[in-house]
């Protein structure tokens, strides 16, 4: 017979920390839950940043979470237990979950640099992740063009660097500190991607309040605006030619994302527990609302463990496979099957639960229309988005080759097609 200890560790549906770390770092953002919970609907309706709740992070050493603890963090690494602490905060608000995500994030990505990248690129890393630890470094990832952008890193002649373009969508902006915005650059005679590292105040940056966004209305996703921003050499990661060929940059891509399934997890699991807790209070439900009880029970266990069995393949993986070009496609699929899964799963159980509560749900005032509006954002979220992630199942599946590095890929569109 299982231990109580071992039957939870067991459970396929992300209930539990399976480390140490991880338990540390739910400990930390549950005790922040009940204040973030209280003041969710008054930031959506405004579209306020919750900048008091990142400064009570960073005092909490929430911030650095995913930071190496030899660098000073908490040194969580497995990322079912990032995505749990995400689905936390977001059964209390997803806003504020999907900008938590960005720091965390960073850290996962910026620890792998730190470990196995070039001489350079780890010391870049190591100095980001000692700041990030300490909550002084709150760092964005600037990823997405606008249409008919192209961000672009230029010599400035003497040994650095001058970065211009837009970036749009970039979320936690509102604290940030430093972002490091994808660009293309001209290096040995060919294009490339590179991610330099901005920080706020550099000559040329503007932080652009421009978010008016249907659902996550306080996650601050911001516009970024780079007009020949000096960026010295030593904080530019250059990456691969665009359209070059190889699997492993899949890796980095799953790890710097599929812990955001934990937030719309968390949104439906928030649904689910106020459609019940709603209709505990008035007994005798007709048929057709116990049905639909049933059908949110059935759906979010299905969600759970969907989730929970990509994450644990993604930690296996990455654990047990050292060439990030053959564990890169394995876990980019297992990761496009449960967000796929996922993003049809949730919004059905969140809106069956506005069904089980009726009319009173539909205002805006109610949590649950702010879930219904937070849900639908997982359809947006790379990668993929829907198409790319039906190519690349499909494209799986049928042995129909295909280049599945979406950076690459969309950096090698005209510009009107980003």
């Amino acid at each position: 017979m299982l231990t109580e200890a071992a039957n939870e560790a067991a459970r396929p549906d992300l209930s539990a920390p399976v480390s140490e770390a991880g338990r540390r770092l739910l400990g930390l953002v549950s005790e922040q839950v009940p204040a973030i919970r209280a003041d969710a609907d008054a930031r959506d309706r405004t579209g306020t940043f919750p900048v008091e709740v990142f400064e009570r992070f960073a005092r909490a050493g929430v911030l650095g979470g995913t930071v190496p603890a030899e660098l000073g963090g908490l040194g969580v690494d497995r990322l079912h237990d990032v995505a749990l602490a995400l689905q936390e905060v977001a059964r209390a608000d997803a806003s504020t979950a999907l900008a938590l995500h960005v720091q965390f994030s960073r850290g996962l990505t910026l620890a792998y640099e730190w470990r196995n990248g070039k001489p350079e690129a780890a010391a870049l890393a190591e100095r980001v992740l000692r700041a990030m630890a300490t909550g002084e470094a709150r760092v964005c990832g600037a990823v997405k063009d606008p249409p008919g952008t192209v961000t672009r890193l230029e010599p400035d002649g003497s040994g650095g660097w001058l970065l211009s373009g837009r970036k749009t969508l970039v979320s936690m902006a509102p604290v940030a500190t430093h972002f490091f915005a994808y660009a293309l650059v001209e290096a040995d005679g060919r294009t490339c991607l590179a991610a330099p590292l901005v920080a706020l105040g550099t000559p040329g940056l503007t932080v652009l309040d421009t978010w008016d966004g249907l659902g996550m209305r306080a996650s601050g996703t911001w516009d970024i605006a780079f007009d020949r921003c000096p960026v010295p050499d030593a904080d530019v990661l250059v990456r691969g030619p665009v359209g070059e060929r190889g699997d492993a940059a899949l890796a980095g891509q799953t790890v710097s994302s599929i812990t955001m399934l934990g937030i719309y997890l968390g949104v439906a699991r928030a649904a689910r527990d106020a459609a019940v807790e709603w209709q505990r209070e008035r007994p005798g439900a007709p048929a057709a609302v116990r049905t639909l009880v049933a059908e949110v029970e059935a759906r979010l266990y299905a969600a759970r463990a969907t989730t929970a069995a990509a994450l644990a393949e993604a930690d296996a993986l990455t654990a047990g496979v050292p060439d990030p070009a053959v564990r890169g496609p394995r876990m980019m699929t297992a990761f496009q099957c449960a967000k796929l899964t996922l993003n049809r799963l949730a919004p059905d159980i969140v809106n069956d639960c506005l069904t089980i509560v009726g009319g009173a749900s539909y205002a805006g005032s109610s949590s649950l229309a702010r879930l219904y509006r937070d849900v639908r954002a997982g359809w947006f979220m790379q990668p993929y988005t829907y198409p790319d992630a039906v190519d690349h199942l499909s494209a799986r599946a049928l042995r129909i080759d295909r280049d599945d590095d979406y950076m690459s890929t969309r950096a090698a569109r005209p510009a009107g097609r980003r």
